[in-house]
């Protein structure tokens, strides 16, 4: 899948794997996060199958030119889980709206676990 949109130079498209690899990278430089990990058996299956993709853990869906994202993170132990999946979301929404000139319309953040 891809996001599109035309400007006066002609169209745009990004696809939905550069968007992730783009969350996943933003992700990992907020404070608190300490791995990303798969929301569920079937992505882990697909997740293993690829070999450790950068990915894991984050899914992105597109309609027209609309962005949703799911994050799946384990988070530190010791840190305000509200505080840092606020941040999570307000530095993914950000920065890809930056990244890719379009609308993000929600960032959903799964706490999946704490880790020492």
């Amino acid at each position: 899948m891809f996001v599109k949109t035309k400007n006066v130079y002609g169209q745009i498209a990004i696809s939905n794997k550069s968007i992730a690899k783009f969350v996943a990278h933003v992700a990992a430089d907020c404070y608190g996060v300490v791995e990303f990990v798969s929301e569920n058996i079937f992505y882990t299956v697909i997740e293993f199958l690829c070999r450790g993709s950068i990915t894991k853990g984050v899914r992105v869906k597109t309609v027209g030119d609309r962005i949703f994202i799911d994050v799946s993170i384990i988070v530190k132990y010791g840190v305000s889980i509200k505080a840092v999946a606020e941040a999570l979301k307000e530095s993914i929404k950000y920065k890809v709206e930056g990244f890719t000139g379009m609308v993000v319309d929600t960032v959903n953040v799964n706490i999946m676990g704490i880790r020492l």
